[in-house]
């Protein structure tokens, strides 16, 4: 009964739940593991004292909020009858990895029983841990060199600073509490923060670079594992401006892009500017109309650049067919073209009626070069609006058209241009066309092309379109008479009574004129007309894609003026090295291009902001290597038939003719000196290149060509077919027109020589050169010497010439011919007469006197023969004239000298010469040739 009574009790006696607080704070250290908790943990149960039930048994520790805490945790019970527990780490712990943990905690009590059957347990409690740190580690800096440069003579608050991190987790260990010199004896001290700065004026002439060592201490005082090195540059004083301007820059022709600035950059001295803006000049308008473009005629640029055909040149240079250029004065230019000018009263250029009736219509486009005020004249700009006596006319024309007649003037007022255009002269009212631009004004060339197609106007200056201003009627004004006629530099008005004089409605124009052209029907493309104005030479920008954040870049259509802005001033320095000049000729015009940069400076405090004066300085354009124009493969002498000269389609001068351009340069030819022992050398190698030619020319020599008995005949579907133009007059044919080498090698084998049947010549000689971007390069002159071949028959007689000697002609025997050579025809037995007349007469005396020698020689020794003989060999004294023969060839020293090779065809032939004996000749002896041909008919002359 008793031991029933207290199991009941213990079972009983279990009622409440072990009680603990639902928060705890806890400290643990890096290099320990017990957690220092507060409030310290303590497990409470009502059912003490009662044993086991109030009791606590054990510390359940139960995952954090991120689930991973609790592993490395445990909690374990020091008095169960207190209750007081202990929280320790299983591991050690890391505060650079993890600073903080969290967990829950739960308290069991013992049960009712040494089982622990029946046991309770509390609450969760959380428990937030943290990890203090150990100063483990040390001081370690971001760089282990610091640079910095300064301008001598000043104290500076900051020049450069260090920076040492620490990898402790806390701040008191991971901070930096100072930075230390640790180099004796040099004038500079740092701060906490790692500043440094000058303690005295530093001066580049005493010591120009300063090195020295600093070192950090975190709050821990542990010390830099490794310290800084830190180098002061000192400057000389500081000048704000630019620094490496080189004044002069040198430009090798091919070289494409080169920099200008390579390595200028801007001193600004410390002083603080927040907008930089440069302007690069490059100025070439002494270079021909404003820039180096091709060197060609216009003619032959427009047809380079595609522009349809047709142009009527109203300015052409002057000549008996373009007299009416005769009277202007022109100007030298370094370019291809004429300049013409004009002084506003007496220069003027009145077009032929002819020339005028070919640019007829309302559909045209007008193109000029022009540049105001003349050489050193600027022209007026202040101008009274309104008076049209002060305006200047540069192309004034009435034009008929089919039934009536329309009008057209361009001028010039101050910096405004205007197109006057009457579409009918009887009935419609003038329209003005008014553009106001600063390039009429500036005293500078300009190129102009407007296309007019009523009642659309299209302005280009320099290639860029311009739209109108003002666009108005111009009233009631006298209606121009109804008269074609085209005027250049001035404009006409119709007085009372009908007649007519210039200048007086509108006044002359005073300034250059250069390339002045109209071309009726469709308007120009906007292509061409760019490609015509286009410079081949310019400022230009390296590369687009380096250009810093905030820069702009600016060029102007010309490619003259460049301008940069920025406000960072190492992004600046920058994009100025990459400003860069350009030359797309492989021919560039030689000479000076002055260059001029301006630098404008925006700062913070604009009284103090800097001053840049602007840098002035030159391009230099070197010398590019010449071209070698070389001809060959022709003569110098051609020899043919008379009768081939006078067919109808004459003889190719050259045939055979080879153009072969090719550029000079020096090669170092050191290794092959060194490897054959001999002295270092430069030679000049030559490299065949692809050229254009834009004029080649036939001229003959002495006497012009007689348009009755001689002429020459050029293929003229080819010239046609190609775009070439041909001058044929009986001094020289030229034909021009910019195209390959190729091209003017087929045209120029096609030229032939053809003579009037009956025209009996000895020989004429002609001389062939070309030449590249009109004159400039020109090649060698090739002279060809024509030979005009002629039987003896149609000759006077030549044989005459041998008639006094032939009473002493014997007999003789020699096989074979004595000459080796034979004339390139197929004539074989012809002669040549002419120059080489005298050639002959002096070959045959030779010969003849050879043979008189021959002949006495022979005489003798037959006497001597009779003598001893007797007559008892009068048979055998007879002259057996059976083998030999003598060949008579006068053209063996002018073929030699020809060079012409022998004819073998005729080797191996006898030749048999028979001449009457002394005792039997009469006043019919003659000299007979006779010479086998290949049908082996003997052929006599």
């Amino acid at each position: 009964m008793t031991t029933s009574f207290c199991l009941l009790c213990y079972r009983s006696a279990n009622k409440h739940k072990p009680w603990i607080e639902t928060e705890y704070q806890g400290i643990v250290m890096e290099n320990d593991n017990t957690v220092l908790l507060n409030p310290p943990l303590f497990a409470l149960d009502k059912d003490a004292p009662l044993h086991y039930a109030g009791e606590i048994c054990g510390f359940r520790v139960h995952n954090g909020p991120s689930g991973s805490s609790s592993v490395q945790f445990e909690a374990v019970v020091l008095d169960r009858s207190t209750g007081e527990g202990l929280v320790r780490s299983k591991e050690p712990l890391d505060c650079e990895s993890q600073r903080e943990h969290s967990f829950t905690i739960q308290a069991y009590d013992c049960g009712e029983g040494p089982d622990g059957a029946n046991s309770k347990k509390s609450h969760k409690a959380t428990v937030h841990v943290r990890v203090n740190d150990v100063n483990e580690f040390s001081p370690v800096f971001v760089e282990r060199r610091y640079e910095a440069s300064v301008p001598e003579g000043r104290l500076f608050d900051h020049i450069v600073r260090v920076e040492a991190l620490d990898a402790d987790c806390s701040p008191q260990y991971s901070q930096i509490c100072f930075y230390d010199i640790i180099t004796p004896n040099v004038p500079f001290v740092i701060d906490n923060d790692g500043n440094i700065k000058n303690t005295e004026p530093l001066d580049s002439k005493r010591q120009r670079v300063h090195t020295f060592w600093v070192t950090a201490f975190d709050c821990g005082k542990n010390r830099a594992q490794a310290d800084a090195q830190v180098v002061v540059t000192v400057k000389p004083s500081c000048k704000p401006g630019w620094i490496g301007w080189s004044k002069r820059v040198e430009y090798t022709p091919g070289s494409g892009s080169i920099p200008l600035f390579p390595s200028l950059h801007l001193e600004t001295c410390e002083e603080t500017v927040w907008n930089i803006q440069a302007t690069v000049e490059l100025q070439t308008g002494h270079i021909g109309k404003g820039c180096d473009r091709d060197s060609y005629s216009d003619r032959s640029v427009r047809r380079l650049c595609g522009a349809v055909r047709g142009e009527v040149d109203l300015l052409p240079p002057p000549s008996p067919a373009a007299n009416w250029t005769s009277a202007l004065p022109t100007l030298p230019s370094s370019d291809s073209s004429l300049v013409f000018s004009f002084n506003g009263s007496t220069h003027v250029a009145m077009v032929p009626d002819s020339i005028a009736a070919a640019v007829s219509g309302d559909h045209f486009t007008l193109q000029l070069w022009m540049r105001r005020g003349g050489i050193n004249t600027q022209p007026p700009t202040n101008q009274a609006r309104g008076n049209r006596r002060e305006e200047e006319t540069i192309v004034c024309s009435t034009v008929k058209n089919d039934d009536s007649f329309s009008h057209y003037s361009l001028s010039v007022h101050g910096c405004r241009l205007s197109l006057f255009y009457w579409p009918d002269v009887s009935a419609a009212r003038p329209v003005k066309f008014l553009w106001k631009l600063e390039q009429v004004c500036d005293s500078e060339w300009h190129h102009l092309s407007l296309s007019v197609q009523f009642p659309s106007v299209t302005l280009y200056v320099d290639g860029v379109t311009f739209d109108p201003a003002l666009i108005h009627d111009n009233g009631a004004i006298p209606n121009p008479a109804p008269r074609q006629r085209l005027v250049i530099g001035a404009c006409w008005e119709k007085r009372k009574g009908g007649e007519e004089v210039f200048m007086t409605y509108v006044g002359g124009y005073r300034g250059l004129l250069s390339g002045v052209t109209v071309r009726p029907g469709s308007v120009e493309p906007h292509s061409v007309v760019e490609c015509l104005y286009a410079c081949r030479e310019g400022l230009d920008f390296g590369d687009l894609e380096t250009l810093g954040s905030g820069m702009k870049v600016h060029v102007n259509p010309s490619q003259s003026v460049l301008v940069l802005e920025g406000d960072d001033i190492e992004s600046f320095n920058r994009a100025v090295q990459q400003v860069t000049y350009r030359n797309s000729l492989r021919f560039a015009t030689p000479g000076v291009r002055p260059l001029k940069l301006t630098t404008s400076l925006r700062c913070f405090n604009e009284e103090s902001c800097l001053t840049l004066r602007q840098l002035e300085g030159y391009l230099v354009v070197l010398q590019p290597d010449a071209p070698q124009i070389s001809l060959s493969g022709v003569g110098p002498h051609l020899a043919r038939p008379a009768p081939e000269f006078e067919g109808p389609r004459g003889v190719p001068l050259f045939p055979e003719l080879r153009i072969v351009c090719s550029l000079s340069h020096a090669v170092n030819t050191a290794a092959q000196g060194m490897e054959g022992g001999g002295e270092p050398a430069n030679t000049l190698m030559s490299d065949a290149v692809a050229h254009t030619l834009d004029g080649c020319e036939v001229q003959p020599l002495g006497e012009e060509l007689n348009p009755e008995r001689e002429e020459l005949l050029v293929d003229m579907d080819a010239l046609r077919e190609r775009g070439l133009e041909i001058i044929n007059t009986t001094a020289y044919i030229a034909i021009t027109g910019a195209e390959s080498i190729s091209v003017y090698e087929d045209v120029l084998r096609s030229v032939r020589y053809r003579l009037a049947k009956g025209s009996a010549r000895f020989e004429r000689r002609f001389r062939l050169s070309c030449s590249e971007m009109n004159g400039r390069y020109t090649s060698n002159e090739l002279t060809l010497e024509v030979n005009f071949l002629h039987s003896l028959d149609s000759l006077y007689h030549p044989s005459h010439l041998l008639a006094s000697q032939q009473q002493f002609l014997h007999p003789s025997h020699h096989s074979g011919e004595l000459s080796g050579h034979t004339l390139p025809n197929p004539h074989r037995n012809s002669v040549v007469p002419g120059a080489a007349t005298v050639i002959i007469m002096v070959c045959v005396g030779f010969l003849v006197v050879m043979v008189i020698l021959g002949v006495f020689r022979i005489r003798s020794i037959h006497r001597r023969g009779e003598g001893t003989g007797g007559g008892s060999k009068e048979d055998s004294s007879q002259w057996d004239d059976s083998a030999l023969t003598i060949i008579v060839n006068p053209m063996e020293s002018y073929e030699s000298r020809m060079g012409i090779s022998a004819d073998t065809e005729g080797e191996g032939e006898e030749d048999e010469e028979v001449v009457e004996s002394p005792d039997d000749a009469n006043d019919d002896q003659r000299i007979i040739i006779k010479k086998e041909g290949r049908d082996g008919n003997p052929r006599r002359y």
